[in-house]
């Protein structure tokens, strides 16, 4: 295995996810997170076929990245524009593709065109919608209210417009939606990385490059991708010294998602540098608010939807989510019912309750050690905490934090380990994004296993003076 020890060839790296992009978008064309009209049973021989090259593209397109990694962090790294050319690259056949991995996409498109139907997705599900459009949302989240604020709405309703065409022309819309928040991140994550002294080209390998986003951002067309785009802008300017500017960008990342409230956090403590006297916490705080708060207000005055998502942000907690904390519930509900317990019943609820004290207490540890952290680190952990002990886990979910980390986590150990999560995250989920069984559990084994056979061949028979990078010529 002399080309693991070798110096990496980033043109290499391309072709290989390439190959793993190109594949994995081939097994979505039928075991993907299709129309209903189109989908396939999970027991047709199409379907298992692209269950097992969907994984096989998929762990070749995570090598790829690990390995572009080594050379990222290697004597010779790829300037940030290759590294660009190469998302490039990975994310196309993703977006000629099916939505992979979750069909949350078809939520977006529902609760779009209620918005354009006059509709309170705050108060009614998909389902007060009716038609094709309803019946193509998950059943679980059917009948559950909007938890998204009015800046994602008000563009969904644009690309439920192009629903009425047909269904791929809005998910198309929907992808254009989050392309433009992948656009922001990748325009403002090396600016932001070189503001926290973080070399560019690692910001981008972990935080734009990432499996999870061309898997969750690109292929699923979250929305999430918008609140870390406007949220990375906000964060620049903060650190840009436009702290009233930086409030504003921020307060719209929040009313696409909410979590990016906490980036408000960032600004008051950036604003506050700007100020003298014991009040410059409590000054700088205010005037974030009062800048938020009016945004708010405009926003919500200008699209409609009104202020319902504020009492719809409890949707996490559905008894449907999974989390760390819900699992450790049912598993303490079980124990409790074995033995006779009353109770039993109050376990899921007490772990939520824990899960989010203990996200609060974490967020205020870090923002006490936020001098000696930086702001946007301690951002970047407070997410992260979110995300492992908030009441639903979703693998996308981890960008929130990851995001930030690329831009400001010091080389070392948090670096490491951020990478080797997204890694493994990645695999979490079939690209369906329906829970598996047996059978195609054994069917994504197969495809892995296949494209680490594939890798082994591929190493063992190059050339390793074909791996080393070529030397670059001054330009």
């Amino acid at each position: 295995m002399l080309a693991l020890n070798a110096d990496v060839n980033p043109d290499r790296c391309r072709v290989l996810g390439l190959v793993g992009s190109v594949a994995l978008m081939g097994g979505g064309l039928t075991a993907g997170a299709l129309p209903v009209r189109e989908a396939l049973l999970p027991s047709s021989g199409r379907a298992a076929l692209g269950v097992v090259c969907a994984y096989f593209g998929l762990v070749l397109l995570v090598a790829a990245w690990w390995w572009l990694g080594r050379a990222v962090r290697g004597p010779r790294p790829p300037a940030p524009r290759e590294l660009l050319l190469t998302l490039a690259t990975w994310a196309a056949p993703l977006l000629l593709g099916p939505p992979l991995f979750s069909r949350d996409v078809y939520s977006y498109l529902a609760q779009g065109a209620m918005v354009d139907a006059r509709i309170d997705v705050y108060t009614y599900g998909p389902s007060h919608l009716g038609g094709p459009l309803a019946t193509e949302v998950a059943p679980v989240w059917r009948h559950t209210p909007a938890p998204y604020g009015p800046v994602f709405l008000a563009l969904a309703s644009k690309a439920a417009y192009l629903a009425r065409i047909d269904t791929p022309t809005g998910i198309l819309g929907m992808r254009l939606v989050a392309l433009l928040g992948v656009g922001l991140m990748i325009a403002f994550l090396p600016r932001l990385a070189r503001r926290c002294g973080v070399e560019p080209s690692a910001a981008l390998w972990l935080g734009a490059l990432n499996p999870l986003v061309l898997l969750h951002l690109v292929a699923g067309a979250h929305n999430d991708a918008l609140m870390l785009g406007l949220l990375g802008a906000g964060l620049v300017a903060a650190l840009g010294g436009r702290p009233a500017g930086a409030a504003v960008l921020v307060a719209l990342a929040a009313l696409v998602k909410a979590p990016a409230a906490l980036g408000l956090l960032a600004v008051a403590g950036l604003w506050s540098a700007r100020f003298t006297g014991r009040a410059r916490t409590v000054r700088a705080a205010a005037l974030t608010c009062a800048v938020a708060l009016a945004t708010t207000v405009l926003v919500t005055a200008v699209t409609g939807t009104g202020y319902g998502w504020i009492g719809t942000l409890s949707t996490p907690v559905s008894p449907d989510n999974w989390s760390l904390t819900s699992g450790l519930g049912r598993l303490s509900g079980a124990l409790l019912a074995g033995v006779g317990s009353g109770p039993a019943d109050l376990a899921v609820p007490v772990w939520r309750w824990l899960g989010l004290v203990a996200t609060a207490v974490a967020v205020v540890v870090l923002w006490l050690r936020r001098v000696r952290l930086g702001s946007v680190y301690a951002l970047a952990l407070s997410l992260l905490a979110v995300f492992a002990l908030g009441p639903a886990f979703r693998p996308w979910y981890a960008l929130w934090g990851l995001f930030l980390i690329a831009a400001a986590a010091p080389d070392g150990r948090v670096r490491r380990w951020a990478a080797a999560g997204s890694g493994i995250l990645a695999l979490g989920l079939l690209p369906s994004g329906s829970p598996p069984d047996g059978m195609q559990l054994t069917l994504a084994v197969g495809g892995g296993a296949l494209a680490l056979l594939a890798l082994w061949w591929m190493f063992e028979m190059s050339d390793p003076s074909a791996v080393v990078a070529r030397p670059r010529t001054a330009s």
